[in-house]
């Protein structure tokens, strides 16, 4: 529930803002893809301005993101390992206590198994 308010408290501001910046940046600007024909390039687009900035706050955020993901890969991957290695793990317990189980109830003396108390201290 928190989370929600915490939420709208930023968004609908932001929301706000953003529909401003879309009123008062209406006009039209050219973008030009083109470094050596100024006066007529070969690839240009005229947007609203609003769309531009928003574009490139966009594609920035996209970015940032991208980055931010290649860089978690090595924890990503630690992650991985360690949950394999966990289910590994749990995988050889239960088979060892299975077969202290079927050995308890065949009442054969733990050495039988391979098992050795742990030395006193």
């Amino acid at each position: 529930m928190i989370r929600k308010i915490a939420a709208a408290v930023v968004l609908i501001p932001l929301a706000i803002l953003i529909v401003l910046l879309a009123l008062a940046n209406r006009h039209a600007v050219t973008i030009s893809l083109d470094p050596l024909a100024w006066d007529k390039p070969a690839v240009a687009v005229t947007q609203p301005l609003f769309i531009v900035l928003l574009l490139a706050v966009l594609i920035g955020v996209v970015i940032g993101g991208v980055a931010a993901w290649l860089r978690q890969a090595k924890w990503r991957r630690a992650a991985r390992n360690a949950q394999a290695e966990a289910r590994a793990l749990k995988s050889e317990a239960d088979s060892l206590r299975e077969r202290l189980e079927q050995a308890a109830r065949t009442r054969e003396p733990a050495a039988a198994l391979g098992y050795r108390p742990p030395p006193a201290a």
